[in-house]
């Protein structure tokens, strides 16, 4: 390939694995480093004298991620792992959260970002509590695209009919949730059959790779039209006297959560509701016809309005209405339960507001699905609540704007984050 020619390029994809230490998660994640080629020299020997240490004829791709099985295994406070590796085509970011109940807290972070989750099943157990626990979360949290991967079929003599059987199961409990877009692959993470080749064990399955299927999976923000949303982080007023020309500078410094915006296009600024048009868009002090979702970005109006952190500059045409009362399903991260005569913290992208907790409509009780009443919320339980706010929030229902309709929930008195939210 010459230097003139274009390179295939489909985007970032963050997705999530989900599965228990016994279903082959890290082997999997082993599997799709090593097979990909991006597993460095001097690490795959290391992996390949240890696993000859333990008397194993093939190399254990599972020692890539003992990290975080140590941790689990010692009691340690367990975070999300990330790990990165890229194709030819893509690049991409798994989280690797822990998959226990009492981790719930760590899986909605982790699938918080994701656009896609695998789902993984041994193939000798099937459909578990765990299963349905996963993939409710998945589906809580909007990621759009699930992977149902039933691993080991070696141990099941890649047998047909035990995939058959669980791919039945799986999709009676998803219809029930609602949910949509599955996809279904056998396989065999130890021995590699159909996570990036093919295999020759399973011939009886004609559908794609995981890796083909990730390779054409939508990046995020790709997939339907966005609406504009820039919360302001930074006002930038140039100090430097020297400089006449930097004198009526004023730049408003921030992330594209969603949508794009281009110049002269006609924006509202919220609170105030006050309406301009769009002078400029600069990028590390250079100029920009145009900024798209996930850019961090300067703008410059044609007005001069009074704009401070947390307002939000939005399309005109596409303003939300500002809310003082809100109601979300809450994931409770912090030891400490919720108490309803508190007062706490609503961070919403950049803007905060004092909060109180106006009701606990319901909790979820993950294993069954059921609502069940709740008068408050212990760590790693999820409800739905309505909120109370001193000040208006500038949100979208989550299932339409996961940047503009999630928020954290903040106890004054320490800082801490307790709760994480996505907006009803």
């Amino acid at each position: 390939m010459s230097a003139m020619e274009h390179v295939q390029d489909n985007g970032l994809l963050r997705f999530l694995t989900c599965g228990s230490v016994d279903d082959g998660k890290s082997t999997l994640i082993g599997r799709l480093l090593f097979d990909t080629k991006t597993i460095l020299a001097d690490t795959l020997s290391a992996i390949e004298r240890t696993s000859q240490k333990r008397g194993m004829e093939a190399v254990d791709l599972s020692l890539l991620t003992d990290g975080l099985q140590a941790e689990r295994e010692q009691g340690i406070t367990i975070d999300v792992a990330y790990r990165y590796f890229s194709t030819g085509t893509r690049k991409y970011i798994i989280a690797d959260a822990p998959g226990h109940e009492q981790y719930t807290r760590n899986m909605v972070t982790a699938a918080s970002t994701a656009n896609l989750a695998i789902i993984l099943i041994d193939a000798r157990k099937g459909v578990l509590t765990q299963t349905r626990r996963h993939s409710y979360l998945a589906h809580l949290v909007n990621i759009p695209h699930l992977i149902v991967a039933v691993n080991k079929m070696d141990l099941v003599d890649y047998d047909q009919t035990v995939f058959e059987k669980i791919r039945a199961d799986y999709l009676a409990f998803a219809e029930k949730l609602g949910i949509e877009d599955i996809r279904f692959i056998p396989m065999s993470a130890l021995n590699g059959d159909m996570v990036v080749d093919r295999g020759e064990r399973l011939d009886w399955y004609k559908g794609p790779t995981l890796l083909d299927i990730l390779e054409t999976a939508p990046a995020a923000h790709t997939e339907k039209t966005e609406k504009f949303r820039f919360p302001v982080q930074y006002v930038c007023r140039p100090q430097d006297s020297a400089n006449p020309e930097l004198h009526d500078y004023r730049g408003f410094m921030g992330r594209v959560e969603s949508g794009n915006i281009s110049v002269g296009d006609e924006v509202t600024v919220l609170p105030s509701g006050l309406t301009t048009r769009v002078k400029a868009i600069e990028l590390y002090g250079q100029p920009l016809t145009h900024a798209v979702s996930e850019q961090s970005v300067t703008i410059l109006l044609a007005d001069e309005i009074d704009i401070s952190r947390g307002d939000m500059i939005v399309k005109s045409a596409e303003a939300p209405e500002p809310k003082k009362q809100i109601e979300a399903m809450v994931c409770w991260l912090s030891e400490t339960p919720m108490d309803r005569a508190r007062k706490y913290l609503i961070r919403h992208t950049t803007r905060e507001s004092k909060a109180m907790v106006a009701g606990i409509e319901y909790r979820v009780d993950v294993n069954s699905m059921e609502w069940v009443p709740a008068d408050k919320l212990a760590m790693n339980d999820i409800a739905k609540v309505a909120f109370k706010l001193a000040q208006p929030v500038f949100c979208d229902p989550y299932a339409e704007n996961r940047g503009s309709g999630a928020f954290i929930v903040i106890d004054e008195s320490n800082n801490n984050t307790v709760g994480a939210g996505m907006i009803v």
